[in-house]
């Protein structure tokens, strides 16, 4: 397994190295360029990849779910394998600090060994058989059988603020590689010599277990290029992407305008709302506002569950809770943010929320001369009249920053949901006392966002069968999917359905004897048969 950089991306087992122009990796704490260089790719490069990716479906949709399952414990052991040489390139390329890119790496490698359990599990399968009834009245019932199958080559996205589990061996590839379709990765330029490693990994496990070459390619590339050459080619049957919700539109508009248009899943833009209801700010405000700074502060605010926005009835309990996060926020260091293009972003944002009117700010965190990409705090307040005549309060402003809104009751509280983007979270801290208020916001949130939770923090992600990583749009393009969780399978299968098959011809998930093993709805019965 390759541990030397070179620059160079993987069509299928090909090094290559790009011709269209070269980017660097560069740290983002001092600015620093680190080598290699790193060859951008070419439309060519991409047509490449798919045409690899599309050859090898046929190969790879037929591997029985040992075979593949056992291919992605490998490629969640190769990365391991990587240890201090890949978490060392993270920090250098990200500024990530280490603890956070062992916790990273971890969840990673733990994905993709979670589906490879469900891939042995075979559920994903979602095998229903109603048998025959030639002697039903007043019609007789052909034999029918359901199973998915994989869609095909898929076109992943790597993220900038995941360097591994949103990235090139992320969840979207964990997913797309447990059902069954190859991948095509488009490395984020942020961290090319992450990229790098972790390509290698998975490329060592495609030759480890025989499979085709074209099961995996990693390219490099601008997203106006080579990104939209991927979601333009015939090849290509699905996407997935995290990142902004300029770049997920375009792939998404891209996508719709094929001849035979496919689906994009796009994770974009959320600002995570958060309702702070009376009772509960009676009770502990000073708590609740040290969770919400460490929330809005953790990984310098560059994660997607940041709590951005906050609601919170005028009252003693308000004042309490400004009172505490203006006393804490001053305290919160400057860290390095991702790169330099999201810390430019991120402080065009800061100033342009800022100078919006009857926005005021409630306090700012530390500055940092020494370290080129610092992310400063900054909590700002308007009030709820203000929210609801003004979208631009709505806005993204991905890092450190969030807006408190006042509202004068929980009347106009629940007005303010109404006019509320789709979002990846909602949460809501409430006591007893706030019950009757929360069975209000809970039918209302369901209609916003993916994921509520009570008396907690939207950040952290747990990975399993019943989380929810996905909203409405524009927190993503599909509001009915998730990019996290074990039903993230979902998006890269589509049901077929088979009728009076004979049974020797049948596929192993729905045939007559259940070779497979598999839980199975039969006749509307659950069971093994």
């Amino acid at each position: 397994m390759p541990t030397e950089l070179t620059g160079e991306m993987y069509l299928g087992a090909e090094r290559v190295l790009g011709t269209a122009g070269t980017v660097h990796g560069a740290d983002p704490r001092t600015g620093t360029q680190l080598a290699p260089a790193y060859g951008l790719g070419t439309r060519a490069d991409a047509a490449r990849a798919a045409e690899l990716a599309a050859a090898a479906f046929g190969a790879y949709r037929a591997t029985g779910p040992k075979e593949r399952a056992a291919f992605l414990d490998q490629v969640a052991d190769n990365i391991d394998a990587l240890g201090d040489t890949l978490v060392e390139r993270v920090q250098l390329e990200t500024g990530i600090v280490e603890a956070r890119v062992r916790g990273e790496l971890a969840r990673t490698t733990n994905q993709l060994r979670l589906f490879a359990t469900v891939v042995r599990d075979g559920s994903w399968a979602g095998a229903r058989i109603d048998p025959a009834l030639p002697d039903r009245t007043p019609l007789p019932r052909p034999d029918i059988r359901q199973r998915k199958v994989p869609l095909g080559p898929v076109a992943v996205f790597g993220a900038s603020n995941f360097p591994l589990a949103f990235s090139v061996a992320g969840g979207d590839t964990a997913a797309a590689l447990a059902a069954g379709c190859p991948v095509v990765v488009k490395a984020h330029n942020a961290h090319p010599g992450t990229s790098e490693l972790v390509a290698g990994a998975i490329r060592a496990a495609v030759a480890e277990h025989g499979l085709p070459d074209g099961v995996f390619s990693m390219v490099y590339g601008s997203g106006a290029e080579v990104g939209i050459a991927l979601v333009e080619h015939p090849g290509i049957k699905a996407v997935g992407f995290t990142g902004s919700r300029s770049g997920g539109t375009a792939l998404m508009n891209a996508a719709a305008a094929r001849p035979v248009p496919i689906p994009v899943y796009a994770e974009m833009s959320s600002i995570n709302p958060v309702f702070l209801l009376p009772g509960a700010l009676a009770a502990d405000a000073a708590g609740i506002a040290t969770g919400y700074v460490g929330s809005l502060t953790m990984g310098v605010g560059q994660l997607c569950t940041n709590p951005g926005l906050v609601f919170i009835v005028d009252g003693p309990g308000a004042d309490a809770f400004e009172a505490a996060v203006a006393e804490q926020v001053p305290a919160c260091p400057a860290l390095p943010m991702l790169n330099a293009g999201i810390h430019s972003s991120y402080t065009e944002g800061v100033a342009k929320l800022g100078a919006l009117d009857q926005v005021e700010e409630v306090a700012a965190g530390q500055d940092d001369a020494a370290i080129v990409a610092a992310g400063q705090a900054h909590v700002f307040r308007t009030t709820g009249a203000a929210f609801a005549a003004e979208p631009a309060l709505q806005d993204e402003v991905f890092g450190s920053a969030s807006l408190v809104v006042r509202v004068r009751d929980t009347a106009e509280l629940l007005e303010a949901v109404a006019g509320l983007e789709g979002q990846l979270t909602a949460t809501v801290h409430a006591t007893g006392s706030d019950h009757a208020v929360a069975a209000e916001l809970l039918p209302a949130l369901e209609e916003k966002v993916g994921r509520i939770l009570f008396n907690g923090w939207p950040t952290g992600v747990d990975v399993g069968p019943a989380m929810v990583h996905g909203g409405p749009f524009p927190a993503t393009s599909d509001g009915r999917s998730t990019s996290v969780g074990t039903l993230a399978i979902e998006r890269f299968l589509r049901p077929v359905a088979y009728q009076n098959v004979p049974a020797e011809l049948l596929p192993a998930a729905i045939d007559t004897s259940n070779s497979l093993g598999l839980w199975r709805l039969v006749d509307g019965e659950l069971g093994r048969g």
